[in-house]
């Protein structure tokens, strides 16, 4: 009995144990049976919603390939009058290139800075998407892209700009599509033909024609390389915008080539330790881009709204441009800090009116706003040849003399430069001199709204205020419209329409515009008033305040000072040119005394030097359609020939020009 209750009892002491086992390994056996199931379950319906997904983003997939997306503005090529390109408008699109064209260091640069693994992977790279995603993780912030040329190439060719889900999943599938459908190099060489490279160019060809004036394929080592550090940040390595930058990402790319095995380290110790200065964007000087900019706004009024790639022919003169700015320039460096004037802008043309050469300001990086043609200046005293031509008009003769005394009457009382007064001077005199007093008088004589009619005939639209004022330029006008008024004293008074553009064609020679070759020109001046009047310009360089313009040619001109020394001008014309200078502030605040004789006339003078140095270029034959009959009868007469009617009257500058070999005496 005792024993067999004592196996009894060992057999119920096992089955308890076993039943402990039991409890204690069941319930991490049942959760792991069970996360496993409900594992394979979520997989299942994971798989199943990203098969879903991709199948709704697949399904515009035949329509985004139908249609390949590629943004560009036309170009706007600007050409010099003598051809040469001087800047470019819009973005830019070079010859097609394939991996064959190009030399090997080209593609490799390519390739150790955006897709070391572009031969091996099938258009995703796992390796290079994981490697940023850690990266980024670490870092913060998204500091690295995973995206293969393939997969950047799909977004080029057929997606928009926007950051979405739906993108990038898109973008991914059209990667390994596009690798199904092409070759490597086929890709490659799509991706090199249309990436963008800064300075509006478009393909690998294009920015190699941009910044170095060569095809892609003759670039260096080093060349290829300072293109392949621009496909990270275009604008922010840019040799244009920041040479030290590109120079620094140059050497980042060389070193990577490296790293990559694409080229031995003794390949990069042959370099010059001083990177090559690569040829400038022309648009990124600031020698023509004012002009550029006064081009460009004018081109839709002549052919309408720009849909196409352009090429503009214009009167620029790149040697007088030049002697323009630096002439500007030097003014500003020698006198600018000591005399508190920042800005200079002038307008050079022909007095056949093609402008020749434009500065609109002191720096166009700094800014871009065009003093020449959009800033509003009042002309001071350079405004008084338009209110002696409207008192010449009016039956006022040359040595007609007036008293040049304060004046004592009524509100307005301006006094001469130094308060100075001469008593009784001759209207030669008084402009010689730039007397105040003697030109406010005339306009109290003439009246304002006379003065204005004669400043319309010449050339100047801005609005001017019907005042006594006025005889001393107190209202804005552009310097462009000084200029022109200037260029219609010149020419004879044949009213100057100021032209730029010659011709304007597409990529494929087809002709869009072309300024006329004969163009017929109003009479607004009776000659011999502007006869008058230029002998009395002629002393204002001669023995007045224009000294500093003085030139071994014949040239008459003007200083204007503006109230406060603000402004200061100096306009003048030859037979040939006529160039307005003008020099103030921005701000409209005072110079430290700055005249028209201090800075503007030695500029005039240095830019008209350069100017009558130039063989003459003749762009229009111009036909007067003149009604002074008389007058057109007499000097027939004195050029010893005849007229035979105003509307079919062919002339020459010369003969036009009071300044020209054809002088005549008023008098004879």
């Amino acid at each position: 009995m005792a024993t067999k209750k004592k196996k009894s009892t060992k057999k119920k002491s096992t089955k308890k144990r076993a039943k402990k086992k039991t409890q204690s390994v069941n319930p991490l056996g049942r959760f792991v049976v069970f996360s496993m199931r409900w594992g394979i379950v979520i997989g299942l319906w994971a798989v199943l919603a990203v098969g879903i997904l991709l199948a709704w983003y697949a399904r515009d997939l035949p329509s985004i390939t139908e249609s390949m997306v590629f943004e560009r503005r036309p170009t706007i090529i600007i050409k010099a009058n003598d051809g040469e390109i001087v800047d470019r408008y819009g973005d830019i699109k070079g010859e097609s290139v394939t991996v064959e064209d190009m030399p090997p260091h080209v593609i490799y640069a390519v390739l150790a800075t955006e897709d070391r693994r572009f031969y091996s992977h099938p258009g995703l790279d796992i390796v290079g998407i994981g490697r940023a995603f850690v990266v980024n993780i670490m870092k913060g912030r998204f500091a690295q892209g995973g995206s293969t040329i393939t997969q950047q190439l799909a977004k080029n060719l057929f997606l928009s700009r926007e950051r979405t889900l739906k993108r990038k999943i898109q973008e991914a599938m059209l990667a390994i599509w596009l690798e199904q459908k092409l070759t490597k190099d086929e890709i490659l060489s799509a991706y090199l033909n249309r990436v963008y490279l800064g300075a509006g160019a478009y393909g690998i060809d294009a920015a190699s024609r941009v910044y170095f004036g060569k095809p892609a394929t003759a670039l260096t080592l080093r060349e290829a390389a300072m293109l392949a550090g621009l496909l990270r940040a275009p604008s922010r390595y840019s040799p244009s915008a920041d040479p030290e930058a590109a120079a620094l990402r140059t050497q980042t790319v060389l070193n990577s080539m490296v790293d990559a095995g694409f080229i031995e380290q003794a390949d990069l110790d042959k370099l010059d330790a001083i990177p090559p200065s690569p040829r400038r964007k022309p648009s990124s000087g600031n020698t023509y881009r004012y002009y550029t900019d006064y081009i460009v706004n004018q081109i839709e009024g002549l052919i309408g709204t720009v849909e196409q790639d352009l090429i503009v022919e214009t009167t620029l003169d790149m040697d007088i441009q030049n002697e323009t700015e630096e002439a500007i320039t030097k003014a500003l460096l020698r006198f600018g800090s000591d005399r508190e004037v920042g800005q200079g802008a002038a307008v050079v043309m022909s007095l056949e009116g093609a402008v020749v050469a434009l500065v609109g300001g002191r720096d166009y990086s700094m800014s871009e706003f065009n003093r020449a043609t959009d800033s509003l200046r009042p002309p001071g005293s350079s405004f008084k040849p338009i209110v002696y031509l409207a008192a010449l008009e009016q039956g006022r003769q040359v040595d007609d003399l007036i008293v040049d005394e304060p004046i004592e009457e009524g509100r307005y009382r301006p006094a001469n430069y130094g308060h100075e007064y001469y008593g009784e001077v001759t209207l030669y005199e008084a402009l010689t001199r730039s007397l105040n007093t003697v030109a406010v008088n005339l306009m109290r004589e003439v009246k304002p709204v006379e003065a204005i009619g004669v400043a319309r005939r010449l050339g100047i639209t801005s609005d001017l205020e019907p005042d006594l004022s006025l005889a001393l330029g107190s209202s804005g006008v552009p310097v462009v419209q000084m200029a022109t008024a200037y260029a219609t004293i010149g020419r004879g008074g044949l009213a100057i329409d100021p032209f730029s553009i010659l011709k304007i064609t597409d990529k494929d020679g087809n002709l869009l515009y072309e300024r006329p070759k004969i163009y017929k020109a109003r009479q607004v001046v009776a000659r011999k008033n502007i006869y008058d009047l230029t002998t009395m310009m002629q002393s204002v360089i001669d023995n007045g305040t224009g000294a500093g313009a003085r030139i071994p040619y014949p040239a008459a001109g003007k200083t204007g000072t503006s109230q406060d020394f603000r402004d200061a001008w100096f306009i003048g014309f030859t037979n040939r040119y006529t160039a307005a200078v003008w020099f103030g502030n921005d701000d409209n605040s005072p110079t430290k005394r700055v005249t028209g004789g201090l800075m503007p006339a030695p500029v005039w003078r240095e830019i008209m030097m350069k100017a009558m140095q130039k063989p003459t270029r003749s762009y229009s034959s111009f036909v007067s359609v003149d009604q002074d009959f008389s007058f057109h009868d007499m000097i027939g007469r004195l050029l010893g020939g005849e007229f035979d009617g105003p509307n079919r009257t062919r002339v020459t500058q010369d003969e036009y020009t009071p300044l020209g070999r054809h002088q005549w005496d008023v008098n004879d």
